[in-house]
């Protein structure tokens, strides 16, 4: 028993000792020993765990490589969602964004925090009391790829984070960071795959992504994969943060490698300053930023600025100046994008740019062929601004004769081009089944606030549609009877085949104004979708809705009704509500006056995971019963609810006193 004791105080003994060494190397770039004495002692370690199983652990430094390779990547959702930050691309701009902050910071000392935009792939961590447990991609925000093992082959990310005397470990903690790969790591890969005759990455982003998403997470830990950790999503109990810069300072004494060149600034002009400054240097660093991230320091004042759904009003990017580049005209090609609208394509004699050879660049609209005046044949200047797709800034040489014409029909589907209003600038295909926008149509119309199909995420949906299994929306629901069509697709196993048309049959009850929502009729959002269910009813009346009797309702304005009116008169738009019906799609709404009405006036927030219902489902009750739905708490919050691992709104909510009940609770007045 002595012998065994000894045996795990050495094992826990060598864990530490490696962690510790991890930290000098990632986090503070001191390194104390060299490259064998650290492989030295990995190698002790993993003959002790090898020798004694029983003292094996998850946050064992051995099992960074370990070998796992996956069927498939499972889907996580995200306990707090993960928001992208508006760009700006002038110290004009970044001094209009400070303008509106002020706005709202009335009276107050407003600080900003700058970071370096590392040009990587954002991932989220979660620890339980100091260990790392999970880990996945940003995905679309809400819902990303697990990607632990691959996470875990990263030296950079803590396995268990440091004891530190005066800060204990949260019980919960979920941060953000950005993975990226060294410019040096990134050539010796290269060079190794051109050797072993593989094609080569075009630039250390895309090698990095490439390499988080690999199903075996040994090779992954070959790619020598680096992370910065910038913000956290989720912090519960033992402390809490006033401002960013503090967070920065914490989650650096914990072992994470935060990016070493961010700064406090007191006012806009230093945050200017500082992005003028790194503009300069950004050449002399070891890996690719693209930009400057600023952010209100205050986490009080960031509550009161708010999000928008896409993005944080307390936070902004600043994009470094664009590259440049000449060449010439090759070709001029008319696509229809994921929208409808037809966009003309530059095809370019490949060249250069910003490290990346750039081969097509976009016209944008039919407008801007007439101002550039652009032909076949012409020499011209593009630029690229970071991962933007680039653009053709003037003609430099007239060479080409032929002009390009607007089409009538789209090159797609042979319905009619239409322009909506006479001042828009774009041409559209508003056919419903237009094979060019299927893909993002489906994926639209599955999404949580419209049909909430689990699992037909963009990924199935571009693999239904280049199959040619589904033809258009409706088809979806033919796959029930054509299960032997749905396991062809990647990945597809008999459960998960079973799954997604188990979610597919289960979205024909959903109410009609998520089918509205879901049919992806332009200018038409969730709020438009909830008023024209209430007011028709079923897909019927709507579908025979007049232009001045859609005009007459308040919260629809004259272009939203030219564009129902234009959506349901095409013939295509008929017959896919035929093949709905056909599917037995529900496609009516129940009336939000009839029946109790007990939360009328009231602002309701949820936080933290329900286990009975989806929290759409729960905003639709609230709504239902006359309540408002909010997605931040304030003074004019009524309920809080709360799930299982509530967030930050909890918090504050116990601040302000406001009302926090259960699940429980919630079901009772549902029911009341």
């Amino acid at each position: 028993m002595a012998d065994l004791i000894r045996i795990k105080k050495k094992i826990e003994d060598l864990r530490k000792e490696i962690c510790h060494n991890d930290y000098l190397y990632y986090a503070l770039n001191q390194p104390k020993i060299s490259d064998k004495e650290y492989d030295d002692t990995l190698r002790k370690l993993k003959d002790l765990e090898e020798q004694y199983p029983q003292f094996t652990s998850p946050e064992s430094p051995t099992g960074r490589v370990s070998g796992y390779v996956l069927k498939e990547f499972s889907t996580v959702r995200h306990r707090v969602k993960m928001l992208s930050l508006e760009n700006t691309y002038s110290y004009d701009e970044i001094r209009e964004w400070n303008v509106r902050v002020l706005k709202h910071i009335e009276d107050e000392k407003v600080e900003f925090v700058v970071e370096l935009k590392i040009d990587g792939v954002s991932a989220s961590l979660t620890y339980e009391d100091g260990a790392f447990r999970s880990g996945a991609t940003r995905g679309d925000g809400e819902t990303g790829e697990d990607v632990t093992l691959n996470l875990k082959a990263i030296h950079s990310i803590p396995l268990k984070l440091k004891e530190n005397i005066q800060v204990s470990f949260p019980l919960l903690l979920e941060v953000r960071g950005e993975i990226y790969m060294k410019k040096n790591d990134f050539g010796i890969m290269n060079k190794e795959r051109e050797i072993r005759g593989e094609t080569v990455f075009v630039n250390p982003r895309n090698a990095a992504a490439g390499s988080l998403k690999l199903l075996d997470s040994s090779i992954t830990a070959r790619r020598r994969l680096n992370c910065f950790i910038h913000s956290f999503g989720v912090f519960e109990g033992r402390r809490s943060f006033v401002t960013q810069w503090e967070f920065l300072d914490f989650a650096r004494n914990m072992g994470f490698c935060i990016n070493p060149n961010s700064r406090l600034c007191r006012n806009i002009e230093e945050v200017i300053s500082y992005c003028r400054e790194w503009g300069d240097k950004k050449e002399n660093l070891d890996y690719d930023i693209d930009g400057v991230v600023i952010k209100v320091n205050s986490f009080r004042q960031q509550d009161k600025l708010g999000s928008t759904l896409k993005s944080p009003r307390w936070a902004v990017a600043y994009k470094f100046p664009a590259r440049q580049a000449t060449t010439e005209v090759l070709g001029i090609n008319i696509n229809v994008g994921r929208t409808g609208v037809i966009t003309p394509t530059a095809e370019l004699k490949p060249v250069e740019c910003g490290g990346v050879i750039i081969s097509r660049a976009t016209l944008h609209n039919f407008d801007e062929i007439k101002r550039l005046n652009i032909r076949v044949g012409d020499s011209v200047l593009i630029e690229r601004a970071g991962e933007v797709i680039p653009k053709i800034i003037k003609v430099l040489e007239k060479r080409g004769s032929k002009r390009v014409e607007i089409p009538e029909f789209c090159p797609a589907c042979s319905e009619k081009v239409v322009k909506e209003k006479e001042e828009d600038v774009a041409y559209r295909c508003i056919n419903p089944s237009c094979p060019a926008q299927l893909e993002r149509k489906i994926t639209h119309f599955a999404s949580r606030a419209a049909m909430d199909i689990e699992g037909l995420g963009e990924a199935v949906s571009e693999q239904l549609v280049s199959k040619k299994v589904v033809n258009n929306l409706a088809d979806i629901y033919s796959l029930r009877k054509r299960k032997d069509e749905v396991l062809t697709l990647d990945l597809f196993g008999n459960k998960k085949a079973d799954n997604l048309i188990e979610a597919i049959e289960a979205s024909k009850n959903k109410s009609l104004s998520k089918f509205i929502f879901g049919l992806g009729i332009r200018h038409v959002g969730e709020k438009a979708a909830m008023v024209l269910a209430e007011r028709f009813k079923n897909i019927d009346a709507l579908e025979k809705a007049q232009r001045d009797e859609l005009v007459d309702i308040y919260e629809i304005g004259p272009v939203m009704a030219e564009s129902i009116t234009a959506f349901f008169k095409q013939s295509s738009a008929k017959e896919l509500i035929q093949r709905f019906k056909k599917f037995g799609l529900k496609m009516s709404e129940v009336s939000r006056t009839a029946g109790p009405r007990h939360l009328k006036g009231k602002k309701i927030v949820f936080t933290g995971e329900l286990s009975g219902f989806s929290r759409e489902d729960a905003e639709e009750q609230v709504r239902l019963l006359g309540g408002e739905v909010s997605s931040s708490v304030s003074g004019n919050t009524d309920i809080v609810v709360i799930g299982a691992s509530p967030g930050s709104k909890f918090n504050k909510a116990n601040k302000l006193g406001i009302k926090i009940i259960d699940e429980k609770e919630f079901i009772r007045i549902l029911k009341a």
